[in-house]
């Protein structure tokens, strides 16, 4: 065993170390720099080591400090992102961004906690409440230092003409627009394409799982009842903040179809990737577990990797930079991971009011007053001004259009407990399997599949989350609000599936349909909505097939690049008949029907069959199978509905529908290679997917920067193979094929010899543009390289850049 571990060490020295030195600024530097710091609130001497890839080691006297000390230290790297993730959550925009911000602080304040705070407090681990207090206390410190001119002032409040401002313990739980709740705004698309056209009409809008579940509109609802804009408050209550209304001096007006479109896009291209692999089927005879949760991409990164050593506390990994702990990573004991479980956890109800008091809404035959909260909202450079909330005994009441109508939304954001991804706290000290287990009982948003393995050599997996219990309906159309749609509590313990060792020495999930078969899943209604099933064939087909998986397996496979559903895709395509109507399109076919599927910057199919399938050949489909009133909310369709229905096409098509689908096929990549000949010109051989298919992001704060400072904001371009149907997930924008979805970090481990562990962010550590590590990981995560996750003293002191050490301040 031992001699296998200094093989691994050794690999890894020479795929990433050496790697490293190739494309970052030069070799590893063997000088470790020294500062000292004088830190008030610290109450015994500590250390951050910061590792050559920004990476944070904190070794603290106690558990108090260590989180103290990862608070200030958040705040030393990304002091700019927690303020504005607390003030944007908070609703507090407009007190330093000025008038254009009302409305989004209005709406965000709809979807804060407004529960009791001790019930709050008590549904977490129970040091949770310690743990908070200090992490804040921690970033106030550092925004102390900031105001007394020790630390500087990010260059982003400068901008803006802003300051932070101090977080209180309870700020970090109140917040709950970062949960990834879903389904909603699929409610509200569904309701309109049966209003256009009939629920049958949202077939290939999107596919459900089991494909046996029936659509039908509950009684009583009228889908026309639903304006476009319903969800105008939830989407400005839960989006990120844009700087065109400080420069503009108003926010952009966006059409309400397009801005459900780009809603329904992210849900859709938001997931993960996790797998745990048992002793017996690994090289090493240890467990590896490995994550790579999928996320919005940008700058800077959404992830924070951290490590905390101090008596009580031993635990390193990733998680968000204004939460405490860490989300995925491990202790001395066990693994942890996530990906999104595709659980149904909000609904959106539909209200008569009273046509002479617009705030009492219909229930159980009597009028119901709403819950009505004025508030007062700070603005900079003007008087105060006062908001109104209103809420119903199903939740916060959306602004709309509706005559006579009220609607608003019930999610378990309502709940106490159900701060997003604080769950996690439970894990942060699990020993064993029951320890996990009981972490996953108690997790409520974001709904996870948690995967696990510990130094015994157990693996396993829980699927997690508070779930609605609805006996009357399923979730997936608005329902009216009299009454006759409850939810009747939540689900108990141990009804959602969970497995220990499972047989077949692996279990992996990629937010696809994964309730095993037998599970009452019509009876229960968990979720009919799931991910494309395509990442989970690949990332299971590749671990079956091999009888001993090593590190580096798993690391290729996190960036593996072969898209199962283009496989599919090229399959019904060898049936159809050669001379096409080009010579373009003949060329395309004979690339497509002898591709792999493998997505690869440098493959000219890939470039071909991105553009012909997910931008021609769906809205063509599209247009002959879905009546004419609802092609518009369709769009496109959903990619694996529309694959689906063409595996198996109906006389919809015609009297001979796999004719027509042949006919579909020569038209739309007729279309396809007329669209890339006019973007890449040459000849097909020439028209590689890296070429369109980049990644290049710019902070939304840029808009307000000078060109230079623009310039050094700005991370890429870079090419990047894959897409949203690969393991290797690399989501893109229709328009331009930018990454806008992709892993936010990747990290595998080695359970037992956790130093040899690696890890990649993207772009950086820092929030700085001017730090060092602002964009190194960049390249990196492009290449699909990583770095160490190093965890012991010994293992940190080697990597060690900088070691910061601090001492209380009088």
């Amino acid at each position: 065993m031992a001699h296998k571990s200094a093989k691994i060490a050794a690999i890894l020295a020479i795929t990433l170390t050496a790697g490293l030195a190739a494309s970052a600024e030069g070799p590893l530097s063997t000088a470790v720099a020294q500062e000292d710091w004088k830190v008030r609130g610290l109450t015994a001497p500590a250390e951050i080591v910061v590792d050559h890839w920004g990476i944070p080691h904190i070794f603290a006297g106690s558990t108090r400090d260590a989180y103290f000390l990862q608070g200030y230290n958040a705040a030393r790297d990304r002091l700019w992102q927690i303020d504005l993730w607390r003030k944007r959550g908070l609703g507090l925009l407009s007190k330093s961004f000025g008038p254009s911000y009302v409305e989004q602080d209005r709406a965000a304040r709809l979807f804060l906690y407004r529960g009791d705070m001790t019930k709050e407090w008590q549904a977490y681990a129970p040091k949770a409440r310690a743990s908070v207090e200090a992490f804040t206390a921690g970033i106030n410190a550092y925004i102390g230092d900031v105001r007394a001119q020790a630390r500087p002032l990010p260059i982003e409040f400068k901008l803006t003409g802003s300051t932070p401002e101090e977080w209180r313990p309870e700020d970090v739980l109140r917040i709950r627009s970062h949960a990834l709740v879903s389904n909603v705004t699929s409610e509200v698309t569904r309701a309109r394409v049966a209003c256009a056209a009939g629920v049958g009409a949202d077939e290939l809008r999107r596919k459900l799982d089991p494909v046996t579940h029936k659509r039908a509109v509950p009684a009583g609802l009228n889908p026309c009842d639903i304006p476009k804009d319903v969800l105008k408050d939830y989407e400005l209550g839960t989006r990120q903040v844009e700087f065109e209304a400080i420069k503009n001096k108003t926010q952009a007006s966006i059409d309400p179809q397009t801005r459900l479109a780009e809603l329904m896009d992210k849900q859709h291209y938001e997931g993960s990737n996790n797998w745990v692999v048992a002793p017996s089927k690994t090289e090493t005879g240890r467990p590896i577990l490995a994550n790579d949760p999928h996320r919005t991409l940008g700058v800077p990164s959404l992830r924070y990797v951290v490590g905390l050593n101090a008596p009580g506390i031993n635990i390193i990994g990733a998680g968000e930079p204004a939460l405490p702990g860490v989300s995925i990573g491990h202790n001395a004991d066990i693994a942890f991971g996530i990906t999104i479980f595709a659980m149904d956890q909000e609904d959106l109800y539909v209200y008569d009011t009273n046509p002479s008091d617009p705030n009492a809404y219909r229930y159980n035959g009597k009028w119901e007053k709403m819950t009505v909260d004025k508030q007062m909202i700070d603005v900079r450079g003007e008087a105060p001004r006062e908001i109104e909330l209103r809420f119903t005994r199903h939740g916060p009441v959306l602004s709309s259009e509706g005559k006579n109508k009220a609607f608003a939304i019930r999610t378990i954001w309502q709940e106490p407990g159900l701060s997003g991804y604080f769950g996690s706290s439970r894990l942060t000290h699990a020993k064993t399997w029951d320890d996990f287990k009981d972490a996953s009982h108690n997790w409520g948003a974001p709904p996870l599949n948690l995967v696990y393995a510990d130094t015994k050599g157990n693996v396993g997996w829980a699927a997690s989350g508070l779930t609605p219990v609805r006996k009357n309906w399923d979730g997936l159309m608005p329902v009216p609000g009299d009454g006759r749609y409850e939810w009747q509590g939540f689900f108990a313990k141990d009804m959602l599936p969970s497995v220990l060792n499972p047989k077949e020495g692996f279990f992996a999930s990629a937010n696809e349909y994964n309730l095993p078969s037998g599970y009452p899943a019509e009876e229960r209604k968990v979720a009919f909505e799931w991910a494309d099933p395509t990442r989970s064939v690949r990332i299971k087909e590749v671990l079956a097939a091999n009888p001993k998986v090593s590190l580096l397996d798993s690391m290729k496979l996190q960036t593996d690049t072969v898209s199962a559903q283009a496989r599919r895709f090229v399959k019904l395509l060898k049936d159809t008949p050669g001379g096409a109507s080009t010579i373009n399109v003949d060329h395309a076919i004979k690339l497509l029907t002898s591709w792999d599927g493998n997505e690869t910057v440098d493959s000219p199919a890939a470039a071909i069959y991105e553009v012909w399938a997910l931008r021609h050949l769906g809205k063509a489909v599209v247009a002959r199978v879905t009546p004419a009133a609802a092609r518009e909310i369709v769009g496109n369709g959903h990619i694996e509905a529309i694959l689906t229905y063409l595996e198996k096409p109906d006389t919809r098509l015609g009297p001979n529908p796999i004719q027509a689908r042949n006919a579909i096929f020569i038209e739309t990549l007729k279309a396809a290679t007329d669209e890339l000949a006019q973007k890449l010109g040459g000849e097909p051989h020439t028209w590689t997917w890296g070429r369109l298919h980049q990644a290049k992001w710019d902070p939304a704060i840029s808009v307000l920067a000078d060109p230079q400072l623009k310039a050094q904001m700005s991370i890429g371009p870079l090419q990047t193979p894959g897409s949203a149907s690969t393991p290797r997930a690399q989501s893109y924008r229709a328009a331009d094929f930018n990454v806008s979805a992709g892993a936010s970090v990747r990290m595998v481990m080695d359970v037992g010899a956790w130093d040899n562990s690696v890890v990649m962010n993207t772009p950086g550590q820092s929030g700085d543009p001017y730090s060092a590590h602002y964009r190194d990981l960049f390249p990196l995560w492009a290449e699909g390289r990583y770095v160490p996750l190093a965890f012991s003293r010994e293992a940190v002191d080697r990597v060690a850049e900088k070691v910061i050490r601090l001492t209380p301040a009088n």
